[in-house]
């Protein structure tokens, strides 16, 4: 079973100081939901696991073994908060270069990719595109699966039929999963890091989300 760490890690932008005491591991097999309020630094810890935001100082590793950018030699895959497919390309071929080949037949049988197979990305509403965007990230190579905002933009029934395929994908891989949409995150997720003040706090009771003022406890 492989394990990634995050330890560590700090950034700051024109001397405030935006992560500064953040340390996290998921393990494959398992679900790590991030939370936390807009501005706290959610998407720059995703990409600096990634590799691609340079921190003022950053540890990762996978199996205690460092690693400089995630994305080499498929040990991370990242879902960007923006569109990341090609509008003009058919949406076929866009898959077979990202899902990985033991992983096809999987995806293949999911009703998002059944409905436009064989169409481009750019003929695609916004909800549909980034629900599929968000399969084939799942369905990749990677072993571990950065998440940003999955369900921000996607319909309740599209958030619906990806949130058991998570849970699905999450037996061979380890995954991160971030949203504004907390009870998504929450019902999806093995366990719950709250990060606020450029802290991580490791959640044990979802109570603790009220204590700490990331939600209201009314």
């Amino acid at each position: 079973m492989h394990t990634l760490k995050a330890d560590s890690i700090e950034l700051a932008f024109d001397g405030r100081k935006i992560l500064r005491d953040v340390h996290l591991t998921c393990q494959q097999g398992e679900v790590i939901g991030l939370l936390g309020r807009n501005g706290c630094g959610k998407s720059s810890l995703l990409k600096i696991i990634f590799g691609t935001l340079q921190a003022s100082h950053r540890y990762v590793s996978v199996d205690d073994r460092f690693i400089h950018k995630g994305y080499h030699y498929n040990r991370i895959a990242y879902l960007p908060q923006h569109n990341y497919l090609p509008g003009g390309i058919v949406i076929e071929k866009l898959a077979r270069h990202i899902v990985d080949p033991i992983s096809w037949d999987d995806f293949t049988e999911l009703p998002s990719y059944q409905r436009s197979f064989n169409k481009k990305a750019g003929e695609l509403s916004g909800g549909e595109l980034r629900q599929l965007e968000t399969m084939m990230i799942i369905h990749s190579r990677a072993d571990f699966i950065l998440l940003d905002e999955p369900f921000t933009h996607i319909s309740p029934i599209q958030a619906d039929e990806f949130k058991p395929v998570i849970r699905a994908c999450a037996g061979r891989k380890g995954i991160i999963v971030t949203d504004h949409q907390y009870y998504n995150i929450l019902e999806v997720s093995d366990k719950v890091i709250l990060l606020s003040d450029g802290i991580t706090k490791h959640i044990t009771n979802n109570d603790e989300l009220v204590t700490y003022g990331y939600l209201s406890g009314k």
